[in-house]
């Protein structure tokens, strides 16, 4: 017998938290890249003074 229903689980209810999430992985991927301290990293980001990234 054929599958009819499937329950979808780990999704996000709406593309604005999907958007959400995708910014937050950003920022903490390119704060790993500058060999940053993440928690350090989020805290002077929720303090209003975000660490600039280095290009090169």
């Amino acid at each position: 017998m054929a599958k009819l229903k499937q329950k979808i689980s780990g999704t996000f209810r709406s593309e604005e938290m999907a958007h959400g999430f995708c910014r937050i992985r950003s920022f903490i991927s390119t704060a790993r890249k500058q060999s940053r301290k993440i928690m350090e990293a989020i805290g002077t980001l929720l303090n209003g003074s975000p660490f600039i990234p280095v290009s090169g």
